[in-house]
């Protein structure tokens, strides 16, 4: 049933990894194995912290065009603070996507063994509560992030906490997007077919309509979560660690309905990385006779590295 073209994303719930932790493994696993991608709620991100961070996003997002190019750095390919609108562009893609987003990086120490890849945060000096509203918003990402993690480690056979060293400081980005209204005459797409770099992506805002993922049939598939509900989606990284058995999917943000056209799209994911120095090297259970070694190993920075410039952020 789950190949017919009537085939949905799953919906399952993040609260069952605590009474029944191997049956939520099974069906997040099983999800991601098929499409990719999988449905969350009860994600344990407060609603109240998601309401306070979306008036945020969109007073950001309303200050004048110089105020937000002020926070853009030449040069750092986005790492940090703001990224103007028509600057990304899928691989690959004729256009450049139609959105402008901001970049928030987890906070480490002066010092720190990966602060020369790891540049600090640059906050806004407006709206107000900016900077806590998004360091709180981090950390919750984070959170669940690491309670999904141990679902995949459960569902690979490796120890719950197996990714708990990958991740810890962790080069993860919460990125703030805002996709502006769409001319009649604009490309067919907001965002461009792609697939995402990282180990797993969290996002909140897919309710409204637009988000498609590429299924096996070649047909793009509708992803349509609840009011609340969290997408995630395998990253390349962890396909490469996974030697492919976890599809990283391409999928794109198509414009709306003429009638949602005059409307702005904010979302916000969340992209978990491993530690700078993590290599990404398949584990051994997903090479086999049937599925050949299909990646060398490589550092997570260095691929990053590689997957911004092919995405037009680094030169």
């Amino acid at each position: 049933m789950l190949d017919t073209p009537l085939a949905e994303v799953p919906l399952v719930s993040l609260s069952q990894a605590d009474t029944d932790p191997d049956g939520f493994a099974q069906a997040f696993g099983d999800s991601f194995k098929r499409f990719g991608f999988a449905m969350i709620r009860d994600h344990g991100v407060p609603d109240d912290l998601i309401d306070r961070a979306w008036a945020l996003t969109k007073a950001f997002f309303d200050l004048p065009e110089a105020e937000k190019r002020s926070y853009f750095i030449e040069g750092q390919g986005g790492a940090r603070g703001y990224t103007p609108y028509k600057t990304e562009i899928a691989k690959g893609a004729e256009h450049v996507d139609l959105k402008e987003f901001w970049h928030i990086g987890r906070e480490i120490p002066e010092g720190h063994r990966y602060s020369d890849v790891m540049p600090p945060n640059i906050w806004p000096d407006r709206p107000e509560g900016f900077r806590e509203t998004f360091l709180e918003m981090f950390a919750a990402f984070d959170r669940t992030g690491d309670r999904l993690l141990s679902a995949i480690a459960r569902y690979l056979d490796l120890a719950p906490d197996w990714f708990d060293p990958a991740v810890k400081d962790g080069n993860s980005i919460m990125r703030l997007l805002h996709y502006p209204p769409v001319s009649a005459d604009a490309p067919e797409v907001r965002a461009g077919a792609h697939e995402d770099i990282n180990l797993i992506t969290l996002l909140l805002g897919a309710e409204e309509a637009g988000l498609e993922l590429l299924d096996r049939d070649g047909q793009w598939l509708p992803v349509k979560p609840p009011e609340g509900a969290m997408v995630v989606n395998v990253g390349d990284m962890l396909q490469r660690l996974t030697n492919h058995v976890l599809p990283s999917t391409s999928h794109r943000v198509v414009n709306p309905a003429p009638e949602r056209r005059g409307h702005s799209r904010y979302s916000m994911p969340f992209f978990l990385h491993p530690a700078p120095d993590f290599m990404l090297t398949a584990l051994p259970q997903c090479v086999t006779e049937e599925n050949p070694l299909r990646d060398p190993p490589i550092s997570s920075h260095d691929y990053l590295m590689e997957r911004l410039r092919e995405i037009g952020l680094t030169k």
